[in-house]
């Protein structure tokens, strides 16, 4: 084992154990129907313990410098437990997306607080369409009288949108698309929760009348930053999805091991057996797809683009195809309430809608091909 591989263990280890001591299922659950939808001192403990929400944050702005790898090991674990936490909006949404405006104004004004776990953060994209196209967006910004940009339009489907204290905002000007930073308590942002298949990730659906906005980035932008957010966070995605659909494996062997039918653990059954078969199937190339991306991001090879997009959609389908399963698997009892599998399942759901859905990542795959 190399010192890496080594490394990777210790962080996953360490990982894992915090977030089966902060993240069990009754905590899940708890969490899901509470405002704010995360827990803020595991939230600070997972900053001041773990200084999980700078992993990949460069030094220069108070983070830890790590790259799309440890990253991924850390999406896996949380995808695992089912984490209700700001951590996606924040560290692989908001912050990659200052990083990819190249603003290093923005990014010394905002990066240190999200590095600490001080500031969360998100990103507002989709309005009521849910794509997140930029050449779809029909928020607008404009020049105000004081030098500044007033900012006007509706985004929904925001993660962690009530909770968020920096919004970046992709809105357009006689440019482009462009990105801009609002804080969600300036006059003229309303944030109202929105009702969603998967109650453990929070989303909203914000509105800004004439708010103030500062640009991030370039003006005229926004399409080009949102092509290399869309490719980092797609491979942050893919890993939870990941961990998700090993977790989905996990509950569905152990059933199959101690349920007793007939006199003879169901796993023993030529039914059950090709079902976990299949999933352990889809769950190794789920792993190996986000992790090859993962690394292929690391290295900033050429064909990233092209893997990001192939793991989107191998982990988007592995996980679903591992959460309908793990129901199957666990027969009437995996249909109640009662039941985590259900919860894997809304996230599976949700996940794979999160960026537009199957038709649209396979389209961005081809787009990424050149096809």
């Amino acid at each position: 084992m190399t010192a890496e591989e080594s490394e990777l263990r210790e962080l996953r280890a360490s990982v894992r154990e915090f977030l089966e001591a902060k993240s069990p299922e009754e905590a899940v659950r708890k969490l899901m129907e509470s405002e704010p939808r995360f827990d803020l001192d595991v939230w600070a403990q997972a900053a001041d313990q773990l200084r999980l929400p700078g992993l990949v944050i460069p030094e220069e702005y108070g983070g830890d410098g790590f790259g799309p790898v440890e990253l991924g090991v850390v999406m896996e674990e949380m995808g695992r437990a089912l984490l209700c936490s700001p951590f996606f909006a924040t560290v692989v949404l908001a912050a990659q997306a200052l990083l990819a405006s190249g603003d290093s104004e923005a990014c010394a004004r905002h990066l240190p607080g999200i590095a600490s776990g001080r500031t969360t953060a998100t990103l507002a994209v989709a309005e009521d369409g849910g794509s997140w196209d930029p050449a779809l967006i029909s928020a607008r910004a404009v020049p105000g009288g004081d030098g500044g940009w007033r900012l006007s339009g509706r985004k929904s489907f925001v993660i962690d949108g009530t909770t968020a204290d920096l919004i970046l905002v992709v809105a357009r000007t006689v440019a482009g698309p462009s990105f801009f930073a609002v804080d969600r308590t300036a006059p003229g942002v309303a944030a109202v929760a929105m009702e969603t298949l998967d109650a453990t990730r929070a989303m909203a659906r914000l509105t800004f009348d004439s708010v103030a906005a500062t640009p991030v980035g370039a003006e005229g932008a926004g399409g080009r930053i949102m092509a290399k957010v869309l490719d980092v966070a797609s491979v942050g995605l893919a890993a939870e999805q990941a961990g998700g659909a090993r977790r989905c494996l996990e509950m569905s062997a152990d059933y199959a091991r101690t349920r007793y039918q007939f006199g003879r653990p169901i796993g023993s059954f030529q039914a059950v057996k090709h079902k976990c078969a299949d999933m352990l199937v889809q769950v190794e190339l789920a792993e190996a797809s986000a992790r090859e991306a993962a690394r292929l991001a690391e290295e900033g090879a050429a064909d990233f683009p092209v893997a990001s997009a192939v793991a989107h959609a191998c982990c988007s389908r592995a996980y679903m195809v591992a959460a309908m399963e793990n129901i199957q698997v666990h027969g009437g009892i995996g249909f109640t309430w009662e039941h985590p599998a259900h919860l894997y399942f809304r996230r599976a759901k949700s996940s794979q809608l999160l960026f537009g859905g199957p038709a649209v990542y396979h389209e961005r795959l081809l787009d990424r091909l050149g096809i």
